[in-house]
């Protein structure tokens, strides 16, 4: 059982417990308090408890929770979210995942009219039975039948991260078995994209059965859906489901390239086949044999002889192309711009020399000034900005003017203690409502670089929204728009308001716009990006930092900014500290 799925047990105990009325809310913290140090720690937790070790120097983990958490890890069950299940259906946690209903709501559904499923829930707004209840309103019905539209469309899709938390233990497993002599990654993964749905494995293994066999008794597997000779199939307990296929070592470029590259890129590439007279499918690139000559194709035409399929070089190569990265296979003009040669240089984590987003302990960081300046110098960056919030997040600790001061006199002494990287004085302050921003002008002339951003009054209209954008970008003091549209993926949708506006009036000011690399974020979207880069308008990746190992985040800021085409001339934190800041008018 991985990091991820530990902590979905016990947050959904915690929501349980409330919906349940638990009196004691420590017990409910005790649970939530949990689920973060578990997402946050940066070595499996399973490891821990095969090896014996401690869990009760984690964070905010004592004896009960430790215990809790290895019987998780040992039985792959928690036998008290058994007991409270009986009490209180498992089914109710998924409708508080609805934004704006909470346990309380929810227990007033369940209490008042026996609504248990998200499917119940749909059929008592759409009667209007919802809108006569106490608390909830004509208003809050709709926003429910709203919700429920939006948790559909993101239901079965899981974050990169998370994918990537449980695929990369599956391929270890695998490859433990010598008889597995390749193994990797296909779809919509391998492009990095921000959410996937499922997982294809592509193999090749010396002995196929055998490796099948280990494949469907993983130890995570929930169900095997299905297992023959050469393809298999399971659904994880995550509900994640992983496709395996072993292949021919002739056909695994043809199928590598198949099942990598979205369906619009696959057709592009067979009609480019097509005009050589080839066919080009997952097991191989063909030349197209003369009527009543070949063997018949899945595209009922002829084949004749093989001409490529061994790697994905030879498979572009047949269609007169270089390799393609598996990021721009998405038919946005790559394969034009690889017959002209003309494919971006594409930015690398390399290329990064320092990061513009993080927060410490003076607001809701979890590492203080220090332990985070000492971790991005380990990382080899010439510089990084500290961004703690500005008094308007208040459940946050944000800091006024007289506070971001006295942070001011520990950055200089932690600077000192560490010449070989650059602590810029920096902070992430909210644009209110109104488009002003949440610190005094006299203050944010002193600080290095002025990060922006919108952490309130998400449900403003479109126009206001945006007007709301325009104003702050034309502060004269602001540098960075931080994750512009404000979306949490698969929680939260993006704000409303015209990119078009907003990102010329940041090209017009000089101001860049972040590319926010948390996994949870990616914000700004590769689409929005392209657009941005399209403007004229810089762009920054920072990975919103709020503990050191957070710092480990860029790699999908990096894997974003590929997916949009951007090079590292187009990322102002590839640059040297001077030439960073003159671009963004602080020189």
């Amino acid at each position: 059982m991985e990091n991820i799925e530990i902590a979905a047990i016990l947050r959904e105990m915690a929501d349980l417990l409330e919906i349940q009325g638990e009196t004691n809310p420590f017990r409910i913290r005790a649970y939530r308090n949990a689920v973060y140090t578990v997402q946050e720690s940066p070595d499996p937790i399973r490891k821990m408890v095969e090896e014996g070790e401690d869990l009760t120097e984690l964070p905010a983990i004592g004896k009960d929770m430790a215990a809790h958490i290895t019987e998780l890890v040992t039985t792959g069950r928690l036998s008290i979210l058994d007991e409270v299940s009986k009490e209180v259906p498992r089914s109710l946690v998924e409708l508080t995942r609805l934004p704006g209903v909470g346990p309380k709501k929810v227990r007033k559904l369940w209490d008042e009219l026996d609504i248990t499923t998200l499917d119940e829930l749909e059929a008592a707004a759409r009667e209007g039975t919802i809108a006569g209840l106490e608390g909830f309103g004509k208003k809050s019905q709709e926003k429910i039948l709203e919700a429920i539209e939006r948790h559909r469309k993101r239901s079965g899709r899981f974050r990169l991260s998370s994918a990537d938390e449980l695929v990369q233990p599956l391929i270890e497993y695998m490859l433990q078995d010598e008889r597995v002599e390749r193994l990797e990654v296909a779809g919509s993964y391998r492009r990095r994209q921000e959410t996937v749905g499922d997982i294809d494995l592509l193999a090749i293994a010396s002995d196929p059965g055998p490796v099948m066999e280990r494949f469907v008794s993983y130890s995570q597997v929930r169900s095997v859906e299905k297992s023959g000779d050469t393809r298999g199939t399971v659904i994880l307990s995550s509900d994640l489901q992983i496709d395996l296929r072993i292949l021919p070592a002739e056909s695994y470029g043809s199928a590598l390239v198949y099942f990598t590259g979205n369906k619009e890129h696959n057709v592009e590439l067979r009609k480019r086949a097509l005009q050589r007279g080839l066919s080009v499918s997952e097991y191989g690139v063909f030349e197209l044999a003369a009527e009543g000559e070949g063997e018949e194709s899945t595209t009922g035409r002829e084949l004749g002889k093989r001409v490529a399929g061994r790697t994905e070089e030879e498979v572009y190569a047949a269609v007169g192309l270089p390799w393609i990265t598996p990021e721009l296979r998405t038919n946005r003009g790559e394969l034009e711009a690889a017959e002209k040669g003309e494919l971006p240089h594409l930015i690398q984590v390399d290329d990064m020399r320092g990061d513009l987003q993080m927060h410490s302990t003076w607001s809701d960081g979890k590492n203080t000034i220090e332990e985070m300046l000492a971790a991005c110098a380990a990382k080899g960056y010439e510089y990084v900005a500290l961004t703690d919030h500005s008094k308007a997040l208040a459940m946050t600790g944000g800091l006024d003017s007289a506070k971001l001061r006295e942070q001011w006199k520990e950055i200089e002494e932690v600077s000192a203690r560490h010449p070989e990287i650059r602590l810029l004085r920096s902070q992430e302050v909210d644009i209110l409502a109104d488009g002003t921003l949440d610190t005094e002008d006299e203050t944010l002339e002193q600080l290095d670089l002025v990060v922006i951003a919108v952490h309130s009054r998400f449900d403003l209209p479109a126009a206001q929204q945006t007007e709301r954008l325009l104003k702050a970008i034309q502060h004269p003091l602001a540098s960075i728009v931080a994750h512009p549209t404000g979306r949490i993926i698969n929680r939260r949708d993006p704000i409303e308001f015209a990119l078009d506006e907003v990102l010329a009036c940041a090209a017009e000011h000089g101001v860049a716009m972040e590319l926010n690399a948390h996994p949870n974020r990616l914000d700004l979207r590769d689409i929005d990006l392209m657009a941005a880069k399209k403007r004229g308008v810089k762009i920054v990746i920072s990975t919103d930092a709020h503990t050191t190992a957070d710092l480990d985040l860029m790699p999908y800021g990096v894997e974003q900014a590929r997916r949009a085409w951007l090079e590292p001339a187009d990322v102002l934190n590839t640059l040297p500290v001077p030439d960073m800041l003159a671009a963004l008018g602080r020189g």
